[in-house]
C-alpha cells in the first residue's frame, strides 16, 4: 500500500497566532458565504513570504488585509482594502505583488501601505480569480487563475507574464490551479491542483511553451494540494489543507517526510525562512496560526525582477 511507504508523521509547532484585536469574531462576509457555507470566520491566512530582514508577511483573504509578523512574532497590519488577497511575492525590496481573487494582480508598497492595480484584466476580460505566483531568474512571473474551477469545470488557467508585458496563456484546462513553484533549474513548473487532489508537472520548452504536462503526485482527502515550495535539494514541499499535512517529496514524488498541524486542519501555504533558511513556516487558516517545521534542507531562494 502507498501509506506503507510514507515515513512516520511528525508534528509541526505553533509559532504565532493572529492576535485577538485583529480577529473579526462573528463577522459575516461574502467570502465565507461562498466558501465556508456562511459560517463566520475571523480571518483566513494565506500567502506567506519573507523580506530580507526576516519579517514574515501574510494575507487575510476574508477581510482584505496584509500583515507583517516580526521575528519575535508580533503582528502589524500593513493595509486593509476592498479585495481578497491570496498569494504574495516580493517584486522589489519594498513592493509586494499580490494575487487578489477579486481584483487580479495588485502591487503593495510595504513602507507606505499604498496598494494599486498591477494587472486587472487580459484583453479586457477579467480573470476567474487569481491565486498564487512565482518569479523566475529572468523576471518572468508565473501565476494561477483558479476561480471556482474543479473537476466539474476544468477551466482553470496558468499564465506567464514576461518582463516586457507580454502575457502568455500556458494552461487553460486545470481543475483548480493553486500553488505554483519552479524546479531548481527552472525547466519544470509544478502546479498544485487542489480540487483534482494532485500536483501537475509542466516541462517548460525553450520557446516558452509547455509540453507533455503530467500528473506528478496524487493525494487524497476532502481537499488537495494548496501552497508549494522547493528546497535546494530539488525536493517539493506541499501544503495539503484537506489533511492538515505538509508533504516533502523527492524528485520522483516519493514521500520523504510528512508533518501534520497541531492546530486546525486548513494548512494552506508555506514559505522557507529562519537564519539558515531551513525553517518552514506554514499558514494554518482554521485557527489563524503560523506553524513552523525544521526541514532537512534550506529552501530555494525566491527571485525578484532585476535581481540575480
Amino acid at each position: 500500500m502507498f501509506l506503507e511507504k510514507v515515513p512516520a508523521i511528525g508534528v509541526a509547532e505553533v509559532w504565532s497566532e493572529v492576535p485577538t484585536h485583529l480577529r473579526y469574531t462573528g463577522v459575516r462576509s461574502e467570502w465565507a458565504d461562498a466558501n465556508r457555507g456562511g459560517v463566520a470566520v475571523d480571518s483566513f491566512l494565506e500567502g506567506p513570504v519573507f523580506d530580507k530582514l526576516g519579517n514574515l508577511y501574510v494575507t487575510d483573504i476574508v477581510f482584505g488585509r496584509v500583515f507583517r509578523i516580526d521575528v519575535a512574532g508580533n503582528w502589524t497590519q500593513i493595509v486593509q482594502y476592498d479585495g481578497e488577497p491570496n498569494g504574495m511575492k516580493f517584486s522589489s525590496d519594498h513592493e509586494l505583488l499580490i494575487t487578489d481573487y477579486k481584483n487580479g494582480l495588485m502591487r503593495l508598497d510595504i513602507h507606505t501601505g499604498s496598494i494599486e492595480p498591477y494587472l486587472s484584466r487580459r484583453n479586457s476580460e477579467r480573470f476567474k480569480g487569481v491565486n498564487d505566483l512565482v518569479f523566475d531568474s529572468r523576471g518572468n512571473l508565473y501565476f494561477t487563475d483558479q476561480g471556482q474551477s474543479g473537476l466539474h469545470d476544468p477551466c482553470g488557467r496558468v499564465y506567464r507574464l514576461r518582463p516586457d508585458g507580454q502575457l502568455d496563456l500556458l494552461l487553460h484546462n486545470v481543475p483548480s490551479p493553486n500553488g505554483v513553484v519552479l524546479s531548481p533549474d527552472e525547466k519544470v513548473l509544478y502546479i498544485a491542483v487542489t480540487r483534482g487532489n494532485c500536483v501537475w508537472r509542466a516541462p517548460l520548452m525553450s520557446d516558452g511553451s509547455v509540453t507533455k504536462v503530467g500528473q506528478f503526485f496524487t493525494s487524497y482527502g476532502p481537499s488537495g494540494p494548496d501552497g508549494l515550495a522547493m528546497d535546494q535539494a530539488g525536493n517539493l514541499v506541499i501544503a495539503n489543507p484537506g489533511l492538515g499535512y505538509v508533504w516533502l517529496l523527492n524528485p520522483r514524488a516519493e514521500p520523504i517526510a510528512v508533518w501534520r498541524s497541531p492546530a486546525g486542519q486548513l494548512l494552506t501555504n508555506i514559505a522557507f525562512g529562519g537564519p539558515d533558511g531551513k525553517t518552514l513556516y506554514c499558514t494554518e487558516s482554521q485557527s489563524g496560526s503560523i506553524l513552523k517545521i525544521q526541514m532537512p534542507h534550506a529552501g530555494m531562494a525566491l527571485h525578484r525582477p532585476g535581481q540575480p
